[in-house]
């Protein structure tokens, strides 16, 4: 199914919460939105493929994607899980290379995408755009650089930090807690580094410490500062 996205912005919350548009005037928004083309993508559907040209730039309506690569042994490895109002393929569309990762939904997922031309003229003509999209890449790098470093520790801190990640990038405060989504075990096992099992091992520990309540679609996390005190 695919539509022309409108450009009445009000009634589109998510324009207003995607990091690259923060502050930038309505009309550059209306400027650069003018041929964003929306898409609703079932769950486990690939968009783009690792090593593949392509012309656009994508944002997350609605739903979550995994981003991945592989490893020399051929094993499937989550670099990030994005949601509402992130973008991604701005990469290539900047360096016009090859993509450098494969982009899957992990839900029923709206996706919008923008002709490459189009974003790279927003950066030109609104330098906040530029900044914006440095700030976002910036916080990834982090993000990642911070999972690295704690590839060599216990199962326990890999697992906490994974959910903190989660919750950094796409937390929602809720009636008793921040909300992240409850991804199945194979994708926090691929995100952290750790088997399935002892994924599911030590969510259920952190679940009888009460660090975490784990519902049909979210997991709960009460107090973050708890769960940051895990990683050792």
């Amino acid at each position: 199914m695919e539509d022309r996205y409108s450009l009445q912005a009000n009634t589109h919350s998510w324009i207003i919460s995607a990091p690259l548009f923060q502050g930038l005037p309505d009309t550059s928004v209306a400027i650069a939105l003018n041929h964003l083309v929306t898409r609703t993508h079932p769950a486990n559907q690939v968009i783009l493929l690792e090593n593949d040209w392509g012309g656009s730039v994508y944002f997350i309506v609605d739903g979550w994607v995994k981003i991945r690569t592989y490893n020399l042994e051929g094993k499937e490895v989550t670099l990030n899980i994005i949601g509402k109002g992130e973008l991604f393929g701005e990469m290539a569309a900047l360096d016009e290379v090859p993509r450098s990762t494969d982009v899957i939904t992990l839900t029923s997922t709206v996706i919008g995408s923008m002709p490459s031309q189009d974003f790279v003229k927003l950066l030109h003509t609104e330098p906040l755009a530029g900044v914006n999209l440095s700030r976002l890449m910036a916080r990834r790098l982090r993000q990642v650089n911070r999972r690295l470093r704690l590839r060599e520790s216990d199962s326990q801190s890999r697992v906490a930090d994974t959910l903190l990640f989660l919750a950094e990038g796409q937390g929602k405060q809720g009636h008793t807690g921040t909300e992240i989504p409850n991804l199945p075990h194979r994708e926090l096992s691929s995100l952290s580094g750790l088997a399935r099992e002892t994924v599911t091992r030590v969510l259920t520990r952190f679940e009888k410490k009460g660090l975490i309540k784990r519902e049909q679609d979210n997991i709960c996390i009460p107090d973050l500062s708890a769960l940051e005190r895990m990683i050792v």
